[in-house]
């Protein structure tokens, strides 16, 4: 499966680390940017994922910001994008399971890399459990 990271400047170490976390355990990650600490917009990273996590629909994407508002907020502007801001390992496992969240969102400034690292593999981790779960998605998508 391949994982999609983006981020802006906020974001940027975070996603340096957890790039790294993610290629030792073994998944294909690709970095959507942004490549340095400069100022970067948020947007820009987030369509990226978004549309690539769009073309694979067997991959996920990993997305962060300072507050993981703004960059959750962009992706989820994308039909059939279903981004997910997560602070803790329970809520990002919730995403998946309840509803099928493809794109994990990291408020980076507010979050350690212990505590972002556990969403993540949460987030990987867990699986949509379908059932009700699966009409209200459904109603997700229908707007």
């Amino acid at each position: 499966m391949d994982i999609h990271l983006g981020s802006d400047h906020a974001g940027f170490d975070m996603k340096q680390k957890l790039k790294n976390y993610l290629a030792e355990k073994g998944h294909h990650v690709v970095d959507h940017g942004c490549y340095t600490e400069e100022r970067a917009d948020y947007p820009d990273h987030a369509h990226k994922v978004a549309v690539a996590v769009l073309a694979d629909t067997n991959s996920l994407g990993i997305i962060m910001c300072g507050s993981g508002n703004g960059i959750n907020i962009t992706a989820n502007k994308h039909k059939g994008i279903r981004s997910a801001l997560c602070w803790t390992a329970e809520i990002a496992s919730l995403a998946r399971q309840h509803n099928d969240a493809n794109v994990l969102a990291i408020p980076a400034r507010f979050i350690d890399y212990n505590t972002a690292s556990a969403c993540v593999d949460a987030f990987l981790s867990a699986k949509f459990e379908g059932g009700r779960h699966s009409d209200r998605v459904k109603k997700i998508e229908s707007c």
